[in-house]
């Protein structure tokens, strides 16, 4: 770096000349990692432009500044130590980055993501900039509530064990009354299905209000658990304008008897831990809806990829996530989506290059985040999403219920019926990834529902290209 006198000189240096790029250095236990993925203009050094992405990230502005002096200017430089080509992708590197502590406001999602990804994204010498992968520190993961109401509590409150749990999101998400809606809710509920949820743009239109929502689903909820003898549930979305209409909302939510409410990730990131607070206070069970994720987390390229996102809210404090089908009409590599499972479910999530997994994460002890699976699923794909997904996941069936041409409650009969036989068959020890379509088709023969949603899905695939792949595949090699 030279000299102090160089290095404070006024004037414009090189980033990495400015202390932001460090060959040497060694990421304590308690740095906070990052690794994105670069792509400089023409002629920028990929080193240079690493250096940058963590100076401007952390301490340095545009030109030298005497006044680093008066602080700890040393530890507080974020610092660019490692720089890889991407492999398969000229021009692309991934550049790990160290952030000390210190930088970093206790237990604030706020804080965190206004250094990581404020102001970066938008420097003129990347072409494009995306966030892939967090390290965080088990010092920094203990100032952190994490999910309020955890799998386990969850399972406990539901009593339901041994197998994925079944939701569907109410149909046509506009336009019904509220009676109409409860009406739907009751059939789902009542042909087998644990939960109904509501979709991420209801909340309180002139067609129907919130709390006629909220009466009438709950009213739905009660009436189907005592027909049926299984404990129920709705997501009431919560999701409002102001903090003051959402605590509204969700005490409404309470006071009726609800056992979980739902927000949309739109609501910023100071709303969700705030709505992780209350919920953990009041023993609510939290859905997150990730509405508008794929505005940054689709492209390869640019934006925050989405296993960044799942493990922000493991932290923020929210009990579910729609994270992926693999199967279904959304966006979803398989290996991209069983990274993002595992970031949800373990304990301790190990490095996995072909899952885009790149940094061992230890949970320290913060409660498992339960991954939703929706979107464009039917009950012909049971075995393909038990055997992708495992159990520990919410499975929600929208048009794969409400569309069954035998009605709302025989579409959730159908989807019941195929994941009873789908667990009993893997419990029993049988391949249920090659012999999956027989056990549907011959438990067909007893449930006329199920036989009818095979006969009208079964068609049905959303086969095309993931835009977010993993990066590193296996390669064989000579024994």
């Amino acid at each position: 770096m030279g000299s102090q006198a160089e290095r404070y000189k006024s004037g414009v240096m090189p980033y990495a000349q400015m202390g932001y790029w460090d060959a040497d250095y060694v990421p304590k236990d308690t740095d906070v990692i990052a690794l994105f993925r670069i792509s400089p203009q023409d002629g920028v050094d990929p080193i240079e432009a690493a250096a940058a992405v963590a100076g401007e990230s952390s301490t340095a502005t545009w030109t030298v500044v005497w006044t680093d002096r008066l602080t700890a200017c040393e530890a507080y430089r974020a610092k660019a130590y490692r720089v890889d080509p991407v492999p398969g992708a000229p021009g692309q590197y991934f550049s790990y980055i160290a952030y000390d502590l210190d930088l970093f406001e206790d237990g604030s999602i706020a804080n965190l993501t206004a250094s990581i990804i404020g102001n970066v994204f938008g420097f003129k010498p990347l072409k494009a900039l995306r966030l892939e992968d967090m390290r965080i520190p088990v010092a920094y993961l203990k100032t952190f509530q994490g999910p309020p109401t955890g799998i386990v509590v969850e399972r406990e409150r539901l009593d339901k064990f041994g197998r994925p749990l079944l939701g569907a999101t109410t149909k046509p998400k506009l336009g019904l009354s509220s009676k109409n809606y409860g009406r739907v809710v009751y059939e789902a509920l009542k042909g087998g299905l644990d939960f109904v949820k509501d979709d991420e743009n209801i909340n309180s239109q002139a067609f129907m209000h919130w709390r006629d929502r909220f009466l009438y689903c709950m009213e739905a909820v009660n009436k189907a658990a005592a027909a049926t003898g299984e404990v129920k549930g709705h997501y009431l979305n919560v999701t409002a304008a102001t903090m003051e209409d959402m605590y509204e909302r969700a005490e409404f939510a309470k006071e009726l008897g609800s056992a979980i409410v739902m927000i949309d990730l739109v609501i910023g990131y100071t709303a969700i831990q705030s709505m992780g607070k209350w919920a953990r206070r009041n023993d609510m069970i939290l859905h997150l809806h990730r509405a508008g994720h794929g505005t940054y987390t689709r492209q390869k390229t640019h934006g925050v990829s989405f296993r960044v996102i799942a493990k922000w809210m493991r932290m923020a404090g929210v009990d579910h996530i729609h994270a992926g089908t693999i199967v279904g009409k959304l966006e979803g590599d398989p290996n991209v989506i069983k990274g993002i499972y595992s970031i949800c479910r373990d304990t301790y999530t190990k490095q996995n290059l072909e899952q885009g997994v790149f940094f061992d994460q230890d949970w320290a002890g913060l409660r498992k985040l339960m991954p939703v699976a929706s979107g464009g699923i039917h009950a012909g794909q049971m075995h393909q999403l038990l055997t992708y997904l495992g159990e520990d996941v919410v499975l929600q069936f929208g048009g794969g219920t409400i569309g069954h041409p035998q009605g709302i409650q025989a579409g959730a009969t159908a989807n019941r019926v195929a994941l009873e036989v789908m667990v009993k068959a893997r419990n029993e020890g049988k391949d249920i990834w090659n012999e999956g379509p027989q056990i549907l088709a011959e438990a067909a023969k007893w449930c006329s529902p199920l036989r009818a949603a095979l006969d009208t899905w079964k068609d049905v695939t959303f086969n095309y290209t993931s835009t977010d792949t993993a990066d590193f595949v296996p390669t064989a090699t000579a024994s």
